[in-house]
């Protein structure tokens, strides 16, 4: 059966602080791409992902994960010489808060020469985000490589800015998030990411420079204003869906999975975005990436409704 959408990144285990004992934390599971696979297939999609993990205890769960969320991991390899990244969240009255452990993981030694290159070219849509582009030097590579190559074959590619400068250098990001963007169908920015990496505050000039690159869509992620939707000839506004958020962890991730899982369900970029809002703000109402993650039914069940 032909994947509909493939990732690639990283994938992470998760370790995220309990607010009733700051000295417990609740395992979990993380990385931006594998969050949005995760949300993808909860919607209906068929998700796939492109990685490598370490062969430890945490990439077998990680395996368990997709295999239980029915996510494609055939195209994850495993790395003897490495280990699975960690990450954990802690929680203060300034928000969450994350400490990585990832440096010389077995996804930053994902190399070209790995890419699947026949499942990309077969897919329908291939997602990337700016962590995995900032992991390594190899990996951004691949990715950058993946992307030329479904762009050759037809296939759309999705790009979620996620600027992590504890990765990478602003320069550098800015360098190599201009060559993804001109490989780019569908940009998912965020507010601080994409004015970072444009040096522009205004929204519809950020836009404007998007669409420059020839990106044919973009769902401007604003948090609890909702998402501008904007493409060559009309742009939108689509409102948040308010809920009583405990844990934002995953939350963009969430909506990314969503909306290309509805666009390529056949849905137009608006109402997918409306639907994304809600998937995302209901992931927000639990803790972790990805156990909050709403199915379709619970989704529908809010838009029929409202």
């Amino acid at each position: 059966m032909t994947t509909d959408i493939l990732a690639y990144g990283e994938a992470m285990v998760e370790f995220n602080q309990r607010q009733h004992d700051a000295r417990m934390y609740l395992q979990g599971f993380g990385g931006d791409t594998s969050n949005f696979c995760i949300a993808a297939a909860r919607q209906g999609a068929r998700s796939g992902y492109i990685s490598a993990l370490g062969n430890d205890h945490f990439g077998q769960k990680l395996r368990e994960l997709w295999l239980a969320e029915q996510v494609d991991a055939s195209h994850v390899a495993s790395d003897a010489q490495a280990a699975t990244g960690v990450y954990f969240v802690s929680h203060d009255q300034n928000g969450h808060h994350f400490d990585y452990l990832r440096a010389g993981s077995a996804a930053s030694r994902y190399a070209s020469a790995q890419l699947p290159l026949a499942a990309i070219a077969a897919a329908k849509v291939l997602h990337l985000s700016g962590i995995s582009l900032a992991i390594s030097a190899s990996a951004c590579d691949a990715g950058l490589a993946a992307m030329a190559h479904a762009r050759k074959h037809g296939v759309r590619t999705s790009l979620d800015t996620n600027l992590r400068l504890k990765l990478w250098p602003l320069e550098r990001a800015q360098e190599k998030m201009r060559e993804a963007f001109a490989l780019c169908d569908i940009c998912l920015p965020s507010w601080d990411d994409i004015s970072a990496l444009t040096g522009l505050d205004d929204r519809d000039a950020i836009v404007d420079t998007l669409l420059s690159y020839g990106i044919g869509l973009v769902a401007f992620k604003l948090g609890a204003e909702g998402c501008y939707v904007a493409t060559a000839g009309e742009r939108r506004l689509v409102p948040a869906y308010g809920v009583e958020a405990v844990d934002a962890t995953g939350a963009g991730d969430c909506f990314g999975g969503a909306f290309i899982a509805r666009l390529t369900a056949g849905d137009d970029p608006f109402r997918a975005a409306r639907y994304a809002n809600v998937c995302a703000a209901l992931s927000t109402t639990g803790y972790g990436a990805v156990a909050p993650i709403p199915r379709a039914a619970q989704v529908e069940e809010i838009l029929g409704s409202s």
